[in-house]
């Protein structure tokens, strides 16, 4: 099969790989209807994290059931499912309180940029629709497999409650799609902080009621300006840089909460300042198979969409430019199909 292979930072090619196999009982196969580049996978690309050995790509992905293991019974050949970047059994203490992310059997995905994909922990990792779906919402369904539910696990990690003023950090898919969820969640003001025109109309179609271009110090000094001096109830943090954290923290008013989803990259958070600015602070890889149900009926039911985050669309041969649009801010988030 054809398969996405990073070789070295800025060296992404498809490459001929062998087909997945059922390795376990728990293991399904599935055939990838869509899948995509996450702003995750650009840190290698970008040379801010290890590439190491060649090795594939890709952890977002919708597809159709090909193979199950002999443990498999929720799911069978032939059905159209979804699931997470991290694998879960659904069934452990962790899981059972809705943390599938930290699953005691979790395995994270990273072969999905490819034609087939090995699902471990399928029984409780993925969810199959009743039906096929319109191939519209194929990229709505795709973005609630990752950025879709994690934007909704950074709205729900800083307590964005009905009347509150959010701010969100970050206007890449996972910031866009935390404006949906604090939408969604009863935010009466979303600032959304963006400096591109192009994510800034999407974040307003997705519901922000404002926008600051500003960043760090000017960027706070906004959020204050527009929040009466006092700072926002809840704060999403969706890029994990040192600024992003400094400026979502800094966002946050007394007592007031931010949820941090961005995979961090030399963050450092100082204990004494936490402590007095009275900020509470939750955060990590989301578990998206706990909203998966939730966001799958949103979708299906065309009351979000999510998939307007996908503003480009390449076979999987062309990855390569869909790594280098992204990289290069051309495109917001790049939609592969196999």
């Amino acid at each position: 099969m054809r398969a996405t292979v990073i070789h070295a930072p800025g060296d992404i090619r498809v490459e001929d790989v062998p087909e997945p196999k059922i390795l376990k009982p728990t293991d399904a196969i599935i055939r990838t209807v869509a899948t995509c580049v996450c702003g995750s996978d650009l840190w290698p690309y970008r040379g801010l994290e290890p590439v190491g050995d060649p090795h594939p790509m890709g952890h977002e992905y919708v597809g159709i059931v090909e193979e199950v293991g002999s443990e498999i019974g929720n799911v069978k050949p032939g059905q159209f499912v979804v699931g997470s970047f991290a694998t879960s059994d659904n069934t452990c203490a962790n899981c059972q309180k809705g943390w599938q992310s930290s699953c005691l059997n979790r395995e994270f995905m990273g072969t999905c940029q490819a034609e087939y994909v090995r699902i471990p922990n399928a029984h409780g990792t993925l969810v199959a629709t009743d039906e096929h779906p319109a191939g519209e919402l194929v990229p709505s369904l795709l973005a609630v497999s990752d950025v879709m539910g994690t934007g909704w696990f950074a709205a729900l990690a800083a307590e964005v409650k009905p009347g509150s003023t959010t701010v969100v950090v970050g206007d890449g898919a996972v910031g866009l799609c935390g404006v949906i969820a604090a939408k969604e969640l009863g935010a009466e003001r979303i600032i959304a902080m963006s400096r591109h025109e192009s994510r800034q109309k999407l974040a307003l179609e997705f519901g922000a009621t404002d926008i600051v271009s500003e960043r760090g110090e000017e960027g706070i000094a906004r959020i204050k300006d527009l929040t009466g001096g006092i700072g926002a109830d809840s704060v999403l943090e969706c890029v994990g840089t040192s600024q992003s954290m400094s400026q979502a923290l800094h966002s946050a008013r007394p007592g007031g909460n931010v949820g941090f989803v961005g995979v961090p990259h030399e963050v450092a958070v100082d204990g004494q300042e936490l402590f007095f600015s009275q900020v509470g602070l939750r955060g990590g890889p989301a578990p998206v198979r706990r909203y998966l149900p939730d966001l799958i009926d949103r979708v299906l039911s065309g009351h979000i969409n999510p998939g307007k985050v996908f503003d480009l669309t390449l076979p999987l041969e062309q990855v390569a430019e869909g790594y280098k649009a992204m990289d290069e801010r051309r495109a917001i988030k790049a939609l592969l199909k196999p």
